[in-house]
Formats: structure tokens, C-alpha cells, sequence
């Protein structure tokens, strides 16, 4: 892929993010998504690729605009593409920080075609690269990546969105030892799908 298209994508992500902007702190959470899908698939009109939305607002019936199977582009290499215009939209509807506009890009066939579902999400730094298994469980996956660091386990940070559904998880990482802000460190994201990700790769 032409490395030059990288400041193309920069600009499309960088359009929705201006455009929802200007709804900040008005308690508008949709609208709000709605102008950044609006700028970023109007931004997308004079990029030099033939883009196919394989992760997008949802499926065609669904999301009017950045729909899964929704071709953008202004005409060039084959990519998929994978897009959340806004994440964090009810940080946007109350003036919080941290609200981001995502886009990934890979040649046609590199990304996943996934349906709009909950998946099982497990990443690490590159210091833990190796270590974690998802077909593991939480503890295995826990001791191993603090085998791999050579550190203790009530030294390892987890970063976990906090949610009704991970409560088994926060059960079993307690179990090992853990304790919220004390030996092993559970912190709970509330509103962040993709920047608990970028958190947790950062930090370790």
C-alpha cells in the first residue's frame, strides 16, 4: 500500500472528529456520531482507494452511512477498513476528554470480516508479546504474562472496560490475588472499547 495515503487517512479521521466537536458537551450523543459518520464518509469521496467497510456503524439495514459492505473511495488499490467515527460518544455529550475517532486500514482480505457482535478481546505490550493465550484462561494468561516480564503477579496492570458482563472476569483476576488498586491493578474503563486497548499496550 502507498505509504502516502497515510496523511489521506489521517484527514478523514481527523474530519470527524472536528465535525462532532461542535456538538460538545450539548448532550447530543447520536447527532454527534452522526456528524462525524457524515464528515468522515465525505472525506473518504477523495481518498485514492476503493475501500470496503468490513467493521463499520453496523450492517446495511442498520446504519444509513459506513454500513459493513458500504464501498468508499475515490477509485484505487483495494483495502478494508474498519471504522468507529466516534468512540467514547457520551464523553462528547457531556464535554469530557478522551472521545477519538478510529479508522484501520489493510489490503483487501487483511482485516476481519466480523458481524456487529461482542467479541473476546485480549491484547498486551510488546514486553508481553507471546505470553497470553485467549483460548486460556484468565489466570493462565495473568502468570504467564508476568513469567514473561519477570515480574510478580501483584506487579501486572490490567486494563478492563467495566462492564456487567467482565464481572466473572474481575472475580477471577481477585482470586489470584487481586485486589482493585492494590496487588494486581484492575482498572475499569467505563465508556472506551479501542482506547482500553491502546492503554493497556502502552503501559505494559
Amino acid at each position: 500500500m502507498d505509504r502516502t495515503l497515510s496523511l489521506e487517512f489521517a484527514r478523514v479521521v481527523e474530519a470527524a472528529a472536528l465535525r462532532s466537536g461542535r456538538l460538545l458537551g450539548r448532550g447530543q450523543k447520536d447527532a454527534a456520531d452522526g456528524l462525524a459518520v457524515d464528515a468522515m464518509r465525505q472525506a473518504f469521496d477523495s481518498v485514492r482507494i476503493s475501500g470496503t467497510v468490513v467493521i463499520g456503524e453496523g450492517e446495511i439495514d442498520e446504519a444509513p452511512m459506513l454500513y459493513i459492505g458500504e464501498h468508499v473511495g475515490a477509485g484505487g488499490p483495494e483495502v478494508d477498513i474498519a471504522v468507529d467515527p466516534i468512540e467514547g460518544t457520551n464523553l462528547i455529550a457531556k464535554g469530557q476528554n478522551g472521545a477519538i475517532a478510529v479508522m484501520a486500514i489493510a489490503e483487501k482480505g487483511g482485516l476481519l470480516h466480523a458481524p456487529d457482535m461482542y467479541m473476546e478481546k485480549l491484547c498486551v505490550g510488546p514486553r508481553g508479546a507471546g505470553a497470553i493465550d485467549i483460548t486460556k484462561s484468565l489466570t493462565e494468561n495473568i502468570k504467564n504474562v508476568a513469567a514473561k516480564m519477570e515480574r510478580n503477579v501483584d506487579e501486572i496492570t490490567l486494563v478492563m472496560l467495566d462492564r456487567e458482563r467482565h464481572q466473572g472476569l474481575m472475580k477471577e483476576a481477585r482470586e489470584v490475588g487481586a485486589r482493585i488498586f492494590s496487588f494486581l491493578m484492575v482498572m475499569l474503563i467505563q465508556l472506551w472499547n479501542v482506547v482500553s486497548k491502546v492503554l493497556g499496550c502502552t503501559w505494559l
